[in-house]
């Protein structure tokens, strides 16, 4: 296969892993005798600081135009003004709109070598294995309106938390989907009991079932799912949220495999190439150091030879890698304990590719 790759790398650890991704990309393209050509460009604050925008436009026609975008992080405290028109954030949100990647895939499944790694207890995380589908491009984060202006000796702030039917039901058409080649069941997340957008989320869910009846639909409200992801996580197989809500409940079911370093993330759309890149931010507080966990970069790169490239094999070959290397005891500095050495990140990513 020839295939052309948009890197992203960011800003923070972006870079660092990112990097690290690719190297085992390569590994993988000897192995399997593919060619893929790698086109970088800026996004986040680094954007910013070339160019004044978070994201632009040559950059955005370079993701639509590949076969597949890899991105690392963007954000970190030198941007972070919550007075500033121009934020990096606003180049991710910019992204996922104009590819078209309403859906946002996060597996979760600890390594059972990694239980102990997680706060909680051992049995809690038997048996683990689900994924959020996350609703990308509508919700709060893009809703109108939004504003912030002087109220009565005081200031007023306006976000908008709006779904249209349709925008709810090609959603759920991809968790449904997705869940038959699973265990079967979806739970849908809202706040229907107090939002007028989550009892049309509801409804429109609802409806949704009524095509897939070989599948089985819970509706459970946000507050108490964010409690089950810690109670009794393994009940859960494809979890169905809206945009904030899903963004808030992956970072909590990151703790069941031990750090948030190790989730990948896909984002697809209808058609066009798809966005992959961990859930993890920037950690300016590493950046630089050499130490960050690459497994959440590279299972993403997996995500992408899986879902953009369609070759199964090799996604395959690159988890069984990343399993491999956690299976023989190697660990990054968020996952060793007190007795185990740490690996930095190019000893983690050489481990990797050796699998390969």
């Amino acid at each position: 296969m020839k295939a052309k790759i948009v890197l992203l790398p960011g800003d923070g650890i972006g870079p660092e892993v990112l990097g690290a991704a690719q190297k085992v990309l390569e590994a993988v393209a000897v192995k399997y005798d593919h060619q893929f050509t790698y086109d970088k460009h800026l996004i986040g604050g680094c954007a910013m600081d070339a160019s004044g925008t978070a994201l632009t436009d040559e950059t955005l026609s370079a993701c639509i135009e590949s076969d597949g975008v890899l991105l690392g992080a963007v954000g970190g405290p030198k941007w972070d003004d919550p007075t500033a028109k121009v934020r990096p954030e606003q180049g991710l949100l910019a992204l996922r709109k104009g590819l078209g990647t309403f859906a946002n895939l996060r597996p979760v499944k600890p390594h059972p070598d990694l239980l102990d790694a997680s706060p909680l207890r051992p049995e809690r995380l038997d048996g683990v294995d689900l994924v959020v589908v996350r609703e990308l491009t509508g919700g709060i984060y893009f809703g109108e309106p939004r504003a912030r202006k002087p109220l009565a000796g005081g200031i007023q702030a306006v976000d908008t938390m709006s779904y249209t039917d349709e925008e709810i039901r090609r959603v759920a058409h991809l968790a449904f989907k997705l869940a038959r080649g699973r265990r079967s069941k979806v739970n849908s997340v809202d706040k229907a009991n107090v939002l007028e957008s989550s009892r049309l989320w509801r409804q429109t869910v609802t409806e949704v079932a009524g095509e897939y009846p070989d599948v089985e639909l819970e509706h459970t409200l946000v507050d108490a799912a964010a409690m089950f992801l810690i109670q009794r996580p393994a009940s859960f197989d494809v979890m169905l949220t809206a945009n904030m809500f899903g963004d808030i409940l992956t970072d909590e079911a990151s703790v069941l495999t031990g750090s948030m370093g190790n989730l990948p993330s896909a984002s697809l759309g209808e058609s066009g190439p798809g966005l992959y890149e961990p859930i993890h931010g920037s950690a300016p507080d590493i950046a630089g150091q050499g130490v960050a966990n690459p497994i959440g970069m590279i299972l993403s790169m997996a995500m992408m030879l899986r879902y953009s490239l369609s070759l199964e094999d090799e996604a395959q070959q690159v988890e069984n890698a990343v399993d491999a290397a956690l299976s023989s005891g190697h660990r990054t500095r968020d996952l060793a304990n007190a007795a185990e050495t740490a690996l930095n990140t190019q000893e983690m990513t050489r481990v990797i590719v050796d699998q390969i």
